[in-house]
């Protein structure tokens, strides 16, 4: 951060490296994760044949059927198999029978004619029409429906079904966003964007699936080898297995899939009488079984879909880390993010834990019921006793996922259980404000500060676990000034998991740092997802530090960590590469390209393609993406930003105030754009009407402590000294850790 000084000195300096950090601000970013079990890298994780890789097709479930009998039964009583299915009277769950529900004051109705399902309700102009349900999507505990639209689209309603017994609150309707009035227009709105099945869910509920979005004509042509998750989905196309099979024993004959789960085979657990707690007999060398799981059950952003099962998960997908939006900095799980970063984060996974060892991979059931499921590997002697939990046996407090894989409910109805595996932590509620199991859903009227007492008298031991982070990620979440100091301890230790790590960087690189840990360790780390993370830190670094380090990741095995050294190199690409590095360049800025192309149905997508585009001194091709990205998205406030900000390298400050504007108009309330108008006021010396700007965008956002201190400065400059003390005081009461902050207010009071 930067350290006042003279005030026109800050002001100008503010104003110019605002500028030139728009895009980086506003950027919609991901970030991917793992911790290897093994010192291999993911190079070392190539699929099991590349003959099959290659050359081999989709066939379908069916093909399956005849040599995995047992398999198939099982999977086609699945959620898997379920996950998407023609509209039908065996298929459909929800009340059809002229039913209605009100949501917003629109009145939808369900009706049945012949074989065919409709629903009357508000359409994308806000008036009632009569809408057939093409597919059922999901079947437990709610099941939604798929709209055809013009334009190849399937658009899923935001009234589904609760198929949940009535005597659990089910068998109703209910609206996905109750709390909220969505209406036609917004993004929200089931024919809006954000509820199309094309970008949003097809991926996860249909095989070798090809979204296949035309941005000419603005129109999807997707297509699928099967709907709903079937075997290949998991396993790979299997025309060659099958062509095979009868000449080869089943075993033989694996090797001709493209994921050859084989983490189990030959592994056994062998319980240690001392600890209660069983060790794996062989260290998991792999996490290619973990992975194919991840292609859907985490939160993650979609570079192509030209991969199949086997391929390692960086090659098309861009994970979440632990990013403060979706997880508390403890790491427990708060926006829905489906499993996989909560698992990367356990120490079951340091262990050499898969997900089958839990999970029946064709039911999707747990292999055990109840606690079993946990006495496989923790001696139930020891664990499952109420020495243990500390609660009657044989109840529900005494189920192990209660404490150690408590459940947060999402789309209303549907509890999912954090997968972290943590030890409940009260002590960190009162501390930090997250999240316990103890009194989040049990103890809630005896508090935090009882379940620190009765723990601690009961356990006679200090407060511990597996996860050791939130410390340093709640210090850098409200800016404090050591975070960084323990973001980068972090991101240095290696008996973190690489999630954890891979965390720290990307909290180093949001909060702009220049002090990183030692770069080469991190750089040549086995786990994609560190180095990827390194890279997007690094690209706050001068150029010099960039051109000495990225280059060597443009060749990187993964495709996500090439994309991410040609996104830190992409403003300085021609300043000093050699011919080799140019090339190299050259071949991962274009799959950065095709990266946002593939997206192209998305405002996000055109953002982040206008911005590179931009970087790399096409402007107007630039501008030409950020106004697609309206286009999508009319709301979409990060285009409007950057949007002003193309036309402001190219000196046309009228264009990029009208751009602002334009973007108030469509979205009243955000405090960055009338933020960004208040610069661009600034730079056309029109101090007064900035000051107003600014003030709102304080006034909208008070939690952004960067608005405050502007606008102070802004105040300052403009001779209204008190008042930019009295904005810095109350800035600084609400953020006490803001280091610009507090120096300008030092600073400000001095001069007094």
């Amino acid at each position: 951060m930067r350290s006042p000084r003279l005030p026109g000195a800050r002001w100008t300096r503010y104003i110019l490296l605002a500028a030139l950090t728009t895009l980086a601000v506003v950027a919609v970013v991901a970030a991917v994760r793992r911790w290897p079990a093994s010192k291999a890298g993911p190079a070392a994780r190539p699929p099991a044949s590349a003959e099959v890789a290659g050359s081999a097709t989709y066939v379908g479930s069916q093909a399956c059927a005849t040599c995995h009998a047992a398999e198939t039964e099982k999977w086609r009583t699945s959620q898997h198999a379920a996950a998407m299915v023609v509209a039908s009277g065996k298929s459909v769950l929800g009340n059809f029978h002229d039913s209605r529900f009100t949501y917003g004051g629109t009145t939808s109705t369900f009706s049945r004619r012949g074989d065919k399902f409709y629903v009357r309700t508000d359409g994308p102009d806000g008036r009632l029409a009569d809408f057939e349900v093409a597919y059922t999507f999901g079947v437990a505990p709610l099941q939604q429906y798929l709209v055809a639209q013009p334009g190849g689209r399937l658009q899923a309603l935001g009234v589904a079904w609760d198929t949940r017994p009535g005597s659990e609150r089910g068998q109703r309707w209910f609206h996905l966003y109750p709390h909220e009035t969505i209406k036609a227009g917004n993004p929200l709105h089931w024919t809006g964007f954000l509820q199309n099945w094309n970008f949003m869910c097809a991926d996860c509920h249909a095989t070798n699936l090809r979204k296949k979005y035309d941005p000419a004509l603005r129109e999807f042509h997707t297509s699928s080898s099967e709907i709903g998750v079937g075997c290949e989905a998991c396993h790979g196309p299997g025309s060659i297995h099958v062509m095979r099979a009868p000449q080869r024993s089943q075993a033989a004959g694996a090797s001709d899939m493209t994921a050859l789960l084989a983490e189990r085979k030959g592994i056994s657990w062998t319980m240690d009488p001392g600890t209660g707690i069983a060790a794996r007999s062989q260290p998991r060398t792999t996490d290619r079984e973990i992975e194919v799981c991840a292609r859907c059950h985490s939160r993650r952003a979609q570079i192509t879909d030209d991969t199949y099962a086997g391929d390692p998960l960086e090659n098309a997908f861009r994970p979440n880390a632990l990013d403060a939006a979706l997880f508390y900095p403890d790491g427990q799980q708060k926006d829905e993010v489906y499993t996989y970063a909560s698992f990367l984060q356990s120490k079951m996974y340091t262990r050499g834990v898969t997900c089958s060892d839990c999970h029946d991979p064709h039911s999707g059931n747990r292999t055990l019921p109840g606690n079993a499921t946990c006495t496989q590997c923790h001696l139930a002697a020891r664990y499952d006793a109420p020495s243990h939990h500390f609660h009657r046996q044989n109840t529900a407090a005494a189920m192990c996922v209660t404490c150690h894989m408590p459940t947060t409910t999402y789309m209303v109805v549907d509890p999912r259980h954090d997968h972290s595996f943590r030890v409940p932590r009260p002590d960190r509620t009162v501390s930090l404000g997250v999240p316990n199991a103890c009194t989040t859903s049990c103890h809630r009227k005896e508090g935090a500060a009882w379940a620190v007492g009765e723990i601690q008298r009961r356990t006679s031991r200090p407060a511990g676990g597996f996860q050791q982070f939130a410390e340093a990620f709640a210090a850098a979440d409200r800016r404090a000034p050591d975070a960084q100091r323990q973001l980068r301890e972090i991101a240095a230790d290696r008996t973190q998991p690489a999630i954890v790590r891979a965390s720290a960087l990307d909290r180093l690189a949001a909060a702009g740092s220049n002090d990183l840990p030692d770069l080469t360790p991190l750089l040549t780390d086995p786990a994609a997802l560190v180095r990827r993370s390194t890279l997007a830190a690094l690209t706050h670094l001068d150029p010099t530090m960039r051109l000495r380090f990225a280059p060597a990741l443009l060749t990187d095995p993964i495709r996500a960590v090439r994309i991410q050294a040609a996104t830190a190199l992409a403003e300085i690409a021609d300043q000093s590469l050699t011919a080799t590095d140019r090339t190299n360049f050259e071949r991962a800025f274009d799959e950065l390209v095709a990266e946002q192309r593939f997206n192209a149905d998305r405002p996000e997508a055109q953002v982040n393609l206008g911005q590179v585009l931009l970087q790399r001194g096409r402007t107007d091709e630039a501008i030409a993406a950020f106004r697609e990205a309206i286009r999508l998205d009319r709301t979409f406030v990060p285009a409007y930003v950057n949007l002003a900000d193309a036309h402001r390298v190219k000196e046309q400050e009228p264009e990029a105030e009208r751009a602002l504007l334009d973007g108030i108009a469509a979205s009243p309330g955000s405090a960055v754009l009338h933020h960004s108008r208040g610069l661009a006021l600034v730079r056309q010396h029109r101090l007064r009407d900035a000051l107003a700007e600014l003030e709102r965008a304080v006034t909208l956002d008070p939690a952004e402590p960067r608005y405050s201190y502007v606008y102070a400065v802004g105040l300052h400059e403009n001779g209204q000294r008190a008042e930019a003390i009295r904005v810095l005081q109350a800035s600084a009461a609400r953020h006490p850790d803001d280091r610009d902050t507090l120096l300008a207010l030092k600073e400000y009071r001095e001069e007094r």
